[in-house]
């Protein structure tokens, strides 16, 4: 079905010098494929990762709680709940920094030929291999972070700088332009986090979602795959004709090419999540209720007739 929980995915913690945190692995819990979620819970004074760039790969962060600091080629900006951040490839190495118990959601791509850069260890990922062999720690943790930990932490600024101007690549939910939508089926408000933000090749939206309502129109994609995080609220995720409760915590992956639609309908309190989705020109969207198809990349809407695949071919 490809649904999982916060409280029942796997999940891993690291304690090696100033990188310290519990990974749960929410991607592949929920059957994630070309893209994925981790949560990152961080405790005060930890590290979420060794500062790294990437070469192909866009990342996403939603802190769900907390108060830390984005630290990114040397400069700092205070993060909290309710921010979203984008990490684009090649635009310098970054890490997260908790100044309280930190907790957040990191959305990314799966490229395999992606390469990551470690610049201030000397060291860079080539497909799964780092290109300088070190032996196996033996307990799972990435050979990164050991090498990070015998270095130790990023230098911060002193004083830490407060409430001064944040990089356009952050942005908290409350300061993003809402937009509604209210007809016969659908009502829900819906806020393009990273749009605001400068994301390029993947996309974060905050939608909530009115009691009894439908979130959009039920739809499956050709090409595009999306992730859903239930923040907040109660409902159903509906896939095809079968219905599933949902709430809080539970992450939902919709891979493509299922030919199956989603969609999901609020309950008596409404229904609050964050969709993760890809840009890709080449998706085409099917909506069954109304027999139509939207090919992105024209930004055509049409509705076809269903043949059988032998009509006219005798």
């Amino acid at each position: 079905m490809g649904i999982a929980h916060f409280d029942q995915a796997p999940a891993a913690e690291h304690e090696l010098g100033h990188i310290q945190g519990r990974w749960t692995m929410l991607g592949p819990a929920a059957g994630t494929v070309k893209v994925g979620v981790q949560r990152i819970q961080l405790p005060a004074g930890g590290w979420s990762t060794p500062a790294h760039e990437h070469g192909r790969e866009e990342e996403i962060f939603y802190v769900l709680d907390g108060t830390g600091l984005s630290w990114q080629d040397g400069e700092v900006a205070q993060v909290r709940a309710g921010d979203c951040i984008v990490y684009l490839p090649g635009d310098g190495a970054h890490t997260l920094h908790a100044l309280g118990p930190l907790d957040v959601l990191a959305f990314g791509e799966r490229i395999d030929d992606e390469s990551v850069g470690f610049p201030r260890l000397g060291m860079s990922y080539v497909g799964r291999r780092l290109v300088e062999s070190m032996p196996s720690m033996g307990d799972g943790a990435p050979l990164q972070h050991l090498r990070e930990s015998e270095l130790g932490p990023p230098a911060l600024p002193d004083p830490v700088p407060g409430d001064r101007p944040r990089p356009p690549t952050i942005a908290n939910v409350e300061d993003v332009e809402a937009a509604t939508v209210e007809r016969p089926r659908v009502a829900r408000t819906r806020r393009n986090l990273g749009r605001a933000v400068g994301s390029v090749s993947t996309g974060l939206q905050h939608v909530e979602v009115a009691p009894g309502k439908y979130s959009t129109a039920q739809h499956c994609h050709s090409v595009e795959e999306e992730i859903f995080v239930i923040l907040d609220g109660d409902g159903v995720l509906v896939l095809g004709e079968e219905e599933t409760e949902v709430g809080p915590g539970h992450v939902i992956a919709r891979p493509a090419g299922t030919g199956v639609a989603h969609v999901f309908r609020a309950g008596a309190c409404g229904l609050t999540y964050l969709a993760y989705g890809m840009r890709d020109p080449a998706d085409i969207c099917f909506y069954p209720r109304s027999n139509k198809i939207a090919i992105r990349g024209l930004g055509l809407v049409a509705r076809l007739e269903r043949l059988d695949y032998w009509d006219g071919e005798d």
